[in-house]
């Protein structure tokens, strides 16, 4: 019995430990009620990264905040730990590329709106072509990728 109280203090004690504790790669804010950002933080999670879910009481002041216009908006927001955003159902593959290689000057990625068969807005076979712009810190977008078939965005 006192082997077994060990044992436990002792995994207690590992669990809290910072140092065994990974960091997230990244806080998502979204309304509770959005069920597709949630996908898209699934799509996220198979390509191996990390997501803690925050429910701001005044979503479109957060994304105001960190540079993001109204147009180019979307249901959700994931800020990663260097401080970049990804507004929307960006591709994993793209914010892997972009965060190998961040271009200078660029405050994140965004897919404006929510095209039906990107990542997370997955319906059947149903796909509408869509591009994923660069957000620049001077408020300015540009075409960072385009996506004209489903298959290309994973």
């Amino acid at each position: 019995m006192h082997m077994r109280k060990l044992l436990l203090l002792s995994v207690l004690l590992m669990a809290g430990s910072p140092v065994l504790q990974a960091a997230e790669d990244f806080v998502v804010y979204k309304s509770p009620t959005c069920g597709c950002c949630l996908k898209w933080v699934d799509h996220m999670a198979e390509y191996g990264f990390t997501s803690s879910i925050k429910h701001p009481v005044d979503l479109n002041g957060v994304k105001q905040d960190l540079g993001i216009s109204a147009q180019s908006a979307s249901c959700h927001t994931a800020v990663s730990e260097q401080g970049y955003v990804f507004e929307g159902h960006v591709p994993a593959k793209y914010v892997q590329q972009f965060l190998a290689d961040p271009p200078e000057n660029a405050l994140g990625l965004t897919v404006p709106g929510m095209p039906m068969g990107s990542p997370g807005m997955e319906m059947d076979d149903r796909f509408n072509p869509y591009k994923v712009y660069q957000l620049n810190k001077d408020g300015t977008m540009q075409v960072y990728a385009r996506v004209d078939e489903q298959s290309e965005q994973y």
